[in-house]
């Protein structure tokens, strides 16, 4: 085979230091995401420490906060009626050519720096889980972007680090994961079940209302019947 040596140089480079760079982004993305679930069973423990000194008895067994660790790439926090699933993707990501990122110093100037990985936060009802409720809708609460150099956004509501223009100012840290964290728990808290649409729901099946009965598996969610955007849960600028 004629090859270009020229050329296979480049491909061999090119293909190099991006292979370098990802194995460095899934490095730290794992590193962070390891320390968030120790944060994730810490705040659990703490929690339910300040509710057994405040002996709420009866109501304190049902607000117990429970930490789950469900592998290498997820982890669970339940709370009240709540769910909390983190998730690790185990793929690193490229922002596409419309992201605002491309407007900013650090990502422009070195495109290396704008390989990042991604924790998602997903939202269930509990009850999606107890019941075995495989048809019911979570949805993303918020989500934590990890570069090579260990800086970080976060998108969703509430959280403090969402402005594009800071990626690169500031490094992923303990105090950053525990706010990160925090402001998930806080919007989900916030984000209630809302009773769906007459229309929606006033046709059922014999297999729907027998599965019901069964185990509760009519199909829930918390927007379900409604439109749902990602603004309704995320937020840039």
């Amino acid at each position: 085979m004629d090859a270009d040596p020229c050329k296979q140089n480049q491909i061999l480079s090119t293909l190099t230091t991006k292979a370098s760079t990802k194995a460095i982004v899934f490095d730290k993305t794992l590193e962070a995401f390891n320390l968030l679930k120790e944060i994730l069973s810490e705040m659990s423990n703490d929690l339910n420490d300040l509710l057994e000194e405040q002996q709420l008895e009866v109501a304190e067994r049902r607000l117990r906060l429970e930490y789950r660790d469900r592998g290498k790439f997820e982890a669970e926090l339940k709370f009240a009626d709540d769910v909390l699933v983190f998730s690790m993707h185990s793929d690193i990501f490229q922002f596409d050519r419309d992201s605002t990122v491309w407007k900013y110093p650090y990502a422009k100037d070195n495109r290396m720096n704008s390989y990042c990985g991604i924790v998602n936060v997903y939202n269930f009802l509990s009850d999606s889980m107890k019941y075995g409720r495989n048809e019911d809708l979570g949805y993303l609460v918020a989500r934590l972007f990890v570069n090579r150099e260990n800086r970080f956004f976060v998108e969703g509501k509430r959280q403090k680090r969402k402005r594009v223009s800071e990626f690169g100012k500031y490094e992923l840290t303990r105090e950053e994961l525990v706010s990160f964290v925090e402001a998930a728990m806080e919007y989900t808290l916030s984000f209630d079940l809302l009773v769906p649409p007459f229309d929606i729901v006033k046709v059922a099946s014999v297999d729907q209302i027998n599965a019901k009965i069964e185990s509760s598996k009519m199909m829930t969610g918390k927007r379900m019947g409604y439109k749902y955007n990602s603004d309704d849960v995320l937020d840039n600028e």
